[in-house]
Order: structure tokens, then C-alpha cells, then sequence
């Protein structure tokens, strides 16, 4: 791979993102996970003029009637829309005591701003896949892309894409299952693949099977549409439970085995559960459940998913036993309903 350095003033940066020919996030870049903070410090860097880290660039797309091209950041994201929500003053960054705004700046100080030097590496004209695999390189590092985005940087295929769909379902926005910060660093993404995989086969120990499965299903995904069919099913057959605001179904460590283990019985063994008798039940045993932490019972059942839900949560054992006995708690009001 030939690759050229050179200086380009922020200047050049900004128009280039304004007129469209800079993308600033190619879609196998990660999510924005600075945080104000973090935004500041760099922008007191450039306004200081100190110098930092170069940005990777590759060229884009050529319109061949008009010979208009575009360059994409493979790395420099953050750094470049900090820049640019800067100079438009954009909502989404808060300048803290003593930081001027840009339309505050003197003429003097926004002339040395829009011409600041940033170091560029230019990659030239090279394939998507190639531009993956230096990202992921270049962020290789434990401190600087968590799991999950690395593998959004090497994977796009259609399980990621079904997995994504799924964790961006507005069922987890309307019960509050994220945070903006879990979303920001892509771990609803995690959490969406985490449920695809279990529906394919089984429980597994924390992350350890998705980039396997990742790989697997690079190229092709057949079961997606039914895949997607069943969680959409469940989902429905969830809601139609009616777990107050507060249940434990909400938390992600008892949602998961709760959908896992009703995916099996209503699609799977293709079970004709009441909502109305399930939604009952399994709110009754969540209720228990929190009577355990405090006055325990004995009881078998109760004390095994209790303690899955405070220690070594997502380890696959635990979750082995959480689904049993939340699969036992939906089978027994089941019977218990069907009985003459």
C-alpha cells in the first residue's frame, strides 16, 4: 500500500465536510464516543496550537460527468467533527468557563484557528475491505475501540445488519433499556447480536461466540427472515405480558433469558401461551425474586436465579440456570391454566 503525508488547514477540512466531499463516517467507523469533556481538551489543543496525532484519509467516490470526488475518513472522526461543531457552533458541544465561541474569537484568532496545520496520511485509492482493515488496525488498541466496534469495523454482513435492527427496536427505546452512554460505545449492539446467537443455538459465556458467529455469517444469513419473525412474535407476546415500568423484565440480565426462553416454547415447540397467565406468573416470581435478597426462603429455584442476577451475570452457566428456571416458572402457570 503507497500512502502520502501531507498538511491540510482545518480550513480545508470544514469546507470539504460542508460541500459533501469529505464523508466524516463511513459506515464501518465506530459510534461518537467522546464526551464533552474530551471535546473541550482536544479544541484547547488546536486553539493553543499544539499539534496531534495525524488523520487517515482514502479516496472516495468519482462522479465521472462532473470529475467530483470524495475522500473518506477512515480515522480522525472525532477529531474532525469537533472541529466542525465548533465552527457552527453546534448544540451538541457545551463550551465550559474561560472557552470562547468561535463567532467570539477575534479576527486574528479565527484566522490562526482556520489555518491551523493538521497532518493528514493518505491512503490513495484503496478497497473497502482494505480501508476496514487498516481502521482496525490503527485501533487495535484495548484503550481505544471497545470489542464491539472493532467488529463493526471487519463485519457489515447481513447477521450484523439483522442484529442492529433488532437492538435499535423502539420496544427497547419505549422501556428504557439503554443508556446514551451504552449506546454511544455500541453495547445495545452487543446486546442485539447477543439475542440473534442465543435464538440460533444456545446460551454462550459473555461475548465469546459473537465473532465467530460474525464470520460465519459475513456473506450470507438464510435464517434471517425468520430470525427476525420470531423476535418480532416474542416481542409482541412480551408486551402483551404487561410488566409494569419497574419489573425485572426490563433489566437486560433477565429480559434476555425471559425472550430466549419464550422464543423456544412459542416458535420453536410452538406452545399456545396466555400473555395475560405468563405476564402474572413471571411478575409474581420477579416479586419472590426480590423478597429472596432479603428474607430467603430455601427455595431452590429462587435462590439459583437469584443469585445468576448479582454474580458472574452474563457467564454461560448463569444463564443456563436463569433460563431453566424462568422456563419452569412459564411452563408450570401454563399447565396450571390448561388444567380442567
Amino acid at each position: 500500500m503507497k500512502t502520502s503525508a501531507e498538511n491540510r488547514r482545518v480550513r480545508q477540512l470544514l469546507s470539504g465536510i460542508q460541500s459533501g466531499e469529505i464523508t466524516p463516517r463511513p459506515d464501518f467507523q465506530r459510534n461518537l464516543v467522546w464526551s464533552n469533556k474530551d471535546k473541550v481538551a482536544f479544541l484547547e489543543t488546536v486553539l493553543l496550537g499544539y499539534p496531534f496525532p495525524e488523520i487517515y484519509i482514502a479516496v472516495g467516490e468519482v462522479n465521472l460527468e462532473t470529475a467530483v470526488g470524495t475522500e473518506m475518513l477512515v480515522d480522525g472522526q472525532q477529531r474532525v467533527t469537533t472541529l466542525h461543531q465548533y465552527f457552527v457552533a453546534s448544540s451538541a458541544l457545551t463550551l465550559r468557563d474561560g472557552m470562547r465561541p468561535y463567532s467570539s474569537l477575534s479576527p486574528d484568532e479565527q484566522r490562526a484557528f482556520l489555518n491551523y496545520e493538521v497532518a493528514v496520511r493518505n491512503l490513495g485509492i484503496i478497497g473497502t475491505e482494505e480501508i476496514r482493515e487498516v481502521f482496525r488496525r490503527i485501533n487495535s488498541t484495548s484503550y481505544s475501540l471497545n470489542a464491539m466496534e472493532i467488529h463493526n469495523a471487519r463485519y457489515r454482513g447481513p447477521l450484523k445488519q439483522c442484529a442492529d435492527d433488532i437492538a435499535e427496536d423502539d420496544f427497547f427505546d419505549r422501556h428504557h433499556m439503554f443508556s446514551a452512554q451504552e449506546i454511544r460505545r455500541m453495547r445495545n449492539s452487543v446486546y442485539g447480536l447477543t439475542i440473534v446467537i442465543c435464538m440460533l443455538s444456545t446460551y454462550f459465556h459473555r461475548e465469546a461466540e459473537l465473532e465467530a458467529y460474525l464470520q460465519r455469517y459475513n456473506d450470507e444469513f438464510p435464517e434471517d427472515e425468520d430470525v427476525r419473525a420470531r423476535f418480532k412474535r416474542t416481542r409482541d407476546f412480551i408486551a402483551a405480558c404487561n410488566f409494569p415500568p419497574h419489573s425485572r423484565a426490563w433489566k437486560k440480565t433477565d429480559f434476555l433469558v425471559l425472550l430466549v426462553e419464550l422464543d423456544r416454547l412459542l416458535n420453536k415447540e410452538g406452545r399456545k401461551l396466555d400473555a395475560k397467565v405468563i405476564g402474572s406468573a413471571v411478575e409474581l416470581f420477579y416479586d419472590r425474586v426480590g423478597l429472596e435478597m432479603v428474607q430467603p426462603s430455601g427455595d431452590d429455584d429462587l435462590q439459583t436465579y437469584f443469585k445468576t442476577t448479582v454474580q458472574a451475570t452474563n457467564d454461560r452457566t448463569s444463564r443456563v440456570n436463569r433460563g431453566r428456571v424462568i422456563r419452569k416458572v412459564i411452563l408450570d402457570a401454563h399447565e396450571r391454566r390448561s388444567a380442567p
